[in-house]
């Protein structure tokens, strides 16, 4: 599959602009202060589903044939991606199936319930995942839709790089936590393309296979990775990781308790709802990860579905 282009990017942004929501950017003068810096956060947990992932979701089941759409859908998911497809699917009226592992919170499981998939259940390892993908996929004739690693997914994502560039002026860097590297190279791809400025990526030092693929050249699988930031467990693919080589300039690392740190902050100082997935680049921010001093950082918080039973603090 050839990777996607910024023609990919606006072309997936007319398809989708039907479905989903032009995001808010947001600012914080105390964690400006905090960061020595203009932070622009591009609220995705306000996105349809709570999360980034319905901009690519929404991109790969409108852009089916009415004879593959019929099929259905399938992926596998720890939440946020099984959710927006449930949901693009259910805007569609097509079958959506998830496979998720057993792990995930009440509160995505909840919600990919609620869009009316069909739920099945794996361990929580890449290798279970995508084996009880395929076979769902063998059984049901559904069109598999990869989390991250498919060039519609990629380019529906790249999608709210274009919202934040216009709507947010002379930017110096742009922020995002990465996993399995759908947002992050859509928004590279984006942001390279259209206003070129220093994308950084942010990743959980208990989940590094992103930051070791991009220091050795190789991409390095994620095995058995410990972090509270769940939506961020997965590996980079062979369509995310080139276009991160090409587009992002470094990956860094923040520990669990930085992560804690950041989502406590934005929660009382912004007043808003972000899961840990979405805390991973602010917290790079605020553990001086990064430097920022002087610049006007863009922040993308990926998602906000939170279990509100088993908050950190």
């Amino acid at each position: 599959m050839p990777l996607p282009t910024i023609d990919d990017v606006r072309q997936a942004a007319a398809r989708i602009k039907p479905y989903v929501h032009h995001t808010p950017v947001l600012t914080c003068t105390s964690l400006d202060h905090m960061a020595h810096a203009q932070l622009f956060f591009k609220c995705e947990n306000f996105q349809k589903v709570g999360a980034f992932k319905f901009r690519g979701a929404c991109n790969i089941v409108f852009s089916l044939s009415e004879a593959d759409a019929q099929r259905g859908v399938a992926t596998h998911s720890s939440g946020n991606h099984g959710a927006a497809l449930a949901h693009a699917a259910q805007l569609r009226n097509i079958p959506a199936h998830i496979v998720m592992p057993h792990n995930v919170p009440q509160v995505k499981r909840d919600a990919i319930a609620g869009y009316g998939a069909h739920i099945i259940w794996c361990e929580p390892s890449q290798a279970d995942r995508e084996a009880t993908v395929k076979r769902v996929v063998d059984e049901t004739g559904a069109v598999f839709a990869h989390p991250s690693n498919d060039a519609l997914v990629i380019a529906g994502q790249g999608t709210a790089a274009l919202e934040l560039l216009d709507d947010v002026s002379e930017l110096d860097m742009v922020l995002a936590p990465i996993g399995g590297g759908g947002l992050t190279s859509g928004l590279a791809l984006a942001i390279s393309a259209c206003s070129p400025r220093t994308m950084v990526a942010v990743e959980p030092a208990g989940a590094d296979d992103a930051y070791r693929s991009l220091q050795s050249g190789t991409l390095q699988p994620s095995v058995n990775p410990q972090t509270i930031a769940d939506g961020l467990r997965t590996s980079l693919g062979d369509l995310t990781f080139p276009l991160i080589q090409q587009h992002v300039e470094q990956i860094v690392t923040v520990s669990e308790e930085a992560i804690i740190r950041a989502m406590r902050h934005v929660w009382e100082r912004m007043k808003i709802v972000i899961e840990p997935s979405s805390a991973v680049p602010v917290a790079a921010v605020l553990d001086k990860r990064i430097e920022v001093s002087g610049l006007r950082v863009g922040i993308v918080l990926s998602g906000g579905n939170v279990d509100l039973a088993s908050l950190p603090f």
